[in-house]
C-alpha cells in the first residue's frame, strides 16, 4: 500500500488544504485525511469513516446477541421444570448443616 497525496486547494481564509489517500491492491483508493496549514503551522485532520463504525457496531451487536442466546439455550438460568427435572428437585433432600 502507498500513500498518494492530491493537489493543494487554497481555501478564503488562506488554509491550504493537501489531501492524503491510501492506494491498495487493484488501485483501490481509500481516503485517509488532509493535512491542513494555516499561519504556517500543519495539523492532520484524519477521514472518519462513519459506515464503518456503524458496522463494526451492528456486527459486535448480532455477536453478542447471537452468544447470549446460545448461552441461555444451552444451560436457562431457570430451573428445570419438565417432569424429570421436578423428580430430581423432589429426590434432592436438604443438607441439615447449613
Amino acid at each position: 500500500m502507498t500513500r498518494a497525496y492530491g493537489e493543494p486547494h487554497v481555501l478564503t481564509d488562506g488554509s491550504t488544504v493537501i489531501p492524503v489517500a491510501r492506494v491498495g491492491r487493484g488501485g483501490r483508493v481509500t481516503p485517509v485525511g488532509v493535512f491542513v496549514i494555516h499561519e504556517g503551522k500543519a495539523s492532520w485532520e484524519a477521514a472518519v469513516d462513519r459506515e464503518r463504525i456503524a458496522l463494526l457496531g451492528a456486527i459486535t451487536g448480532l455477536v453478542a446477541a447471537t452468544l447470549s442466546t446460545l448461552a441461555i439455550l444451552r444451560r436457562p438460568p431457570w430451573p428445570d421444570l419438565s417432569v424429570p427435572g421436578l423428580r430430581v428437585l423432589n429426590q434432592a433432600k436438604p443438607d441439615p448443616h447449613v
